[in-house]
């Protein structure tokens, strides 16, 4: 008998892939599944999951504005918009479990479900979760975490320490690793040099290029090569810096072929860049955005920080922190080695295969 699931999760690319990642897996699992997708109106799910082979329901919703705005005064209207469409969706689709990865959409569709009877399963990526999943866990079933600790927010009966789902291209390289030689062929990379690879989101990050434009001379006198990853939104700023020892991307396609060019690596900290790094298993320096909700990528690096697996520097001290902790990649390789070490020890591999298991146990109930 055919089965049935509705997943939620969207705004940003770390909820959307761990929520097509979840997907896909169930897809193996259950080849007659159905699935559904419900996302926010005009964000980037609405684009994303369809090219991923999955339909997606819109909702009229959106978060608060952190100013004064006038679009705060609609909110209202938006989540009892979002509430009643939601109870529309499930009552059509009757689904066996919905899943919710994070995102304005999943809290009005995971509420509902709840309400109504209809199994529940949130999954936090982050080591400090926001407050939509504090709310949904009070009616969800089961609550899948990348991070131990999280008992102080969440019913700890419902918490199990799964990890984030991680993208299947990034699951094979590291169970084949690839060859680095190969990889800076990919981008037409020097192979005598190091290879420090910046990344900022898909959008960027405008601190990050900031500071790695004003180093580009200091990465040239360490014999450094920059592969960087600007942003779509930056890129026309910064194309005109590529070079035989910089290569400038808006975006990049194979972040397998990125992270195995690389010997060291600055990112920001998001949950999806961290739990893919520690597979990566690399020299990482985090530069956390501090523009997001409860600080919540601070609170990721310093986790992994405090395992010995990474360096953390904040935005407001870059201009005195930034040389002196890359410093420490450059004349300690054994620390590099082991600090590599510390962060792969880290990796949950099996995390959506983990998750997919505790989903088939809400059916079984």
């Amino acid at each position: 008998m055919s089965k049935t699931f509705i997943i939620s999760g969207g705004g940003t690319g770390g909820h959307i892939y761990p929520a097509i990642a979840i997907a896909d897996e169930l897809k193996s699992q259950y080849p007659d599944v159905n699935i559904v997708f419900v996302g926010a109106k005009d964000r980037m799910e609405m684009q994303k999951v369809p090219q991923a082979g999955y339909p997606i329901e819109g909702l009229w919703i959106s978060g608060l504005q952190r100013k004064l705005d006038p679009k705060n005064l609609l909110l209202p209207f938006k989540v009892l918009s979002s509430l009643w469409r939601s109870y529309k969706i499930l009552k059509k689709y009757k689904p066996e479990v919905a899943i919710g990865t994070g995102g304005y959409a999943s809290a009005a569709l995971l509420k509902v479900a709840g309400n109504i009877g209809i199994p529940t399963l949130i999954q936090e990526q982050n080591s400090y979760p926001g407050i939509t999943n504090k709310i949904l866990s009070k009616t969800a079933k089961k609550i899948c975490v990348a991070y131990a600790g999280l008992d102080k927010y969440f019913p700890v009966k419902k918490i199990l320490v799964t990890g984030n789902p991680i993208r299947d291209s990034i699951l094979e390289m590291h169970a084949n690793p690839i060859d680095q030689g190969k990889a800076k062929d990919y981008f037409g990379l020097e192979k005598n040099k190091k290879v420090l690879l910046v990344i900022g989101g898909s959008l960027g990050a405008k601190k990050i290029n900031e500071t790695i434009v004003d180093r580009l001379e200091y990465f040239e006198k360490e014999n450094i090569t920059v592969l960087w990853q600007c942003g779509k939104y930056y890129y026309d700023n910064y194309k005109s810096y590529d070079s035989h020892s910089v290569k400038v991307l808006a975006y990049v396609d194979r972040m397998d072929m990125a992270y195995g060019a690389a010997d060291f690596i600055i990112s920001r900290a998001g949950a999806s860049s961290v739990s893919e790094l520690a597979l990566v298993g690399k020299p990482t320096m985090f530069i956390p955005s501090p523009n997001v909700a409860e600080d919540h990528q601070t609170k990721n690096a310093e986790a992994i920080v405090s395992k010995k697996a990474a360096v953390l520097v904040k935005e407001k001290y870059i201009s005195t922190d930034f040389e002196r902790q890359f410093k420490i990649f450059l004349e300690n390789p054994g620390l590099c080695v082991e600090m590599g070490k510390n962060f792969n020890a880290l990796a949950k591999p099996n995390a959506t295969k983990e998750i997919v298991e505790q989903i088939k146990e809400l059916i079984k109930a």
